[in-house]
């Protein structure tokens, strides 16, 4: 639905000490109501670009971190295919 430019982020598993990160919303197939998603993506995955209405398939890992108390769900894209 709509993806973000890229931008640097300090990363301590990359020999530059650097990584690519985006965001792309994600809606799922079927119409206005299903499940949409705000999703991160890095590294090479971050660097890919979609056009809002390209047909994608995409492996998503969810996982929660916790921060002074308060529980966040995060959405990473692992894998993306143009359709």
């Amino acid at each position: 639905m709509a993806q973000s430019e890229p931008v640097m982020v300090p990363s301590k598993r990359e020999e530059s000490g650097q990584l690519a990160k985006c965001m792309i919303k994600l809606k799922e197939l079927g119409g206005d109501y299903e499940g949409e998603y705000s999703c991160a993506m890095f590294g090479n995955v971050a660097q890919c670009k979609f056009e809002p209405g390209t047909l994608v398939l995409a492996a998503l890992r969810f996982t929660t971190h916790e921060v002074q108390g308060a529980a966040f769900n995060d959405v990473t894209v692992t894998e993306i295919h143009k359709l």
